[in-house]
């Protein structure tokens, strides 16, 4: 896995994922005004659960029964889930969203590390550490330098989404085990979302008390159903197919995309403008893609092999 070249296909589904999870800071911007964190988080797992399990049943694959599974599941729906959503969702209640996005981007390099140190095939190069740096300065500019003006200030806020960031790179390295168990990406999918639920839910009842908040808003409703089943369930689909072929430090890449997706959607859907700092900040996360998946280093070495050099071997 650590010089994985990824396919075509495997980074569209990259692209696909990360435009569905650059949506999920928009929806979190918007139900933070009306509801609190951890009902949030509940509605949204529980919500995303019954979808997938929904979609398990008309494709007929069979639940799994198996004690290991489900604790397997428990686990990735801790690491993925209840962890990082609590965080984030709390850390966005106190800065801002480019801020938060800034510091979610640091996914891939605490990726790069934990897979260095847990895992066997997917060790640290120093292509794919330069690779992951060039893309952190990439969503860095691309974001806008002022946004770091804020740093320093609701540190707990920022630790908090660094926190999320670090278990997002943890799971993607617990989420491999799937793989090795035979599972069809949708059922570690479901799983994982019907365990966070079985968790959070009594949580939320007892800590939010949400009978008695304030009816949402329509555009509450609507940002909490595209957070559930856009940026949850499909996402969660399409997050575990990556994670089975292209492996957990390349899947994380699209914490690097996922600012590009949201600057993308904006110009063409709200027709908002592009600035230069923006093409630089593409143009250095496309530097650092190219790095982490290789194709830079393999260029240069080949401009630099003397003509001939294959000659007689």
């Amino acid at each position: 896995m650590a010089s994985h070249q990824m396919s075509a296909r495997e980074w569209a589904l990259l692209i696909a994922l990360s435009l569905l999870w650059g949506g999920s800071f928009l929806f979190n911007g918007i139900l933070v005004r009306e509801l609190p964190t951890l009902t949030i988080v509940a509605l949204r797992v529980a919500l995303a659960a019954i979808a997938l399990w929904t979609i398990v049943r008309l494709s007929g694959h069979a639940v799994p029964k198996s004690r290991e599974v489900w604790l397997a599941f428990l686990g990735m729906g801790v690491l993925n889930n209840i962890i990082p959503f609590s965080l984030i969702v709390w850390g966005q209640t106190h800065i801002a969203s480019g801020l938060a996005s800034i510091l979610n981007a640091t996914t891939p390099l605490f990726a790069v590390i934990a897979a260095h140190l847990l895992t066997q095939d997917e060790k640290m190069t120093g292509s794919r550490l330069i690779g992951v740096l060039v893309g952190f300065a990439g969503v860095a500019l691309m974001i806008g330098p002022s946004v770091l003006s804020d740093l320093g200030t609701n540190v707990l806020a920022q630790l908090a989404v660094l926190g999320g960031a670090v278990s997002y790179s943890i799971a993607g390295i617990f989420g491999r085990r799937f793989r090795r168990m035979g599972l069809p990406p949708l059922l570690p999918a479901a799983g994982q979302v019907t365990t966070s639920a079985a968790l959070m839910l009594p949580v939320a009842l007892i800590v939010d008390r949400p009978w008695t908040l304030a009816m949402p808003s329509a555009e509450a409703w609507m940002a909490l159903f595209g957070l559930a089943f856009l940026a949850t369930a499909l996402a969660y689909v399409i997050f575990f197919r990556i994670l089975a072929t292209a492996g957990a430090t390349n899947l994380m890449l699209v914490t690097f995309l996922i600012p590009v997706s949201a600057i993308l959607l904006g110009a063409l859907v709200l027709g908002e403008m592009l600035a230069p700092k923006h093409f630089a900040g593409m143009a250095l996360i496309a530097v650092g893609l190219a790095a982490i998946d290789g194709r830079l280093f393999r260029f240069f070495m080949e401009k630099r092999r003397p003509l001939g050099s294959d000659a007689g071997s």
